[in-house]
């Protein structure tokens, strides 16, 4: 939404008074709020894809068609404690699954929380771009 400025002038605390507002205003007219259960759900995503390692973690189990059983460690040069938290963590948002076989826990991409992941950026990106570009 452009601002028109007044030809005689207008400090900036004014032109912030009048943004906020005119963000307010819209964002009233448009219903948007921080309960909206889409907006928290793309925070959760936004937050488990918050860390490199987390990226990397995701995209090892994307390389393989089956699901990894193995040691992360041996691929990330991290601590297995810290493994475990971004492991959680991505379990948490449901972008993976985690299954006990034995002693070892098998770690797969969650098809339906990958789809949720690109639908969630989609729409916030189209949203985005078509307000900014």
């Amino acid at each position: 939404m452009p601002i028109v400025v007044p030809k005689f002038g207008i400090d900036y605390f004014t032109l912030y008074i009048y943004r906020k507002n005119a963000i307010k205003m819209n964002a009233q007219k448009n219903k948007i709020t921080i309960d909206d259960s889409s907006i928290r759900r793309s925070a959760e995503i936004a937050k488990a894809l918050g860390h490199p390692a987390r990226i990397a973690i995701l995209k090892i189990l994307a390389e393989r068609s089956t699901c990894f059983c193995g040691d992360i460690t041996e691929i990330l040069p991290l601590a297995q404690s810290t493994v475990s938290q971004h492991l959680k963590a991505l379990k948490s948002a449901g972008l993976i699954t985690g299954e006990v076989e034995g002693v070892r826990t098998c770690y797969c991409l969650n098809p339906e929380g990958v789809r949720e992941l690109q639908l969630q950026l989609s729409e916030l990106s189209n949203e985005l771009i078509k307000t900014c570009c």
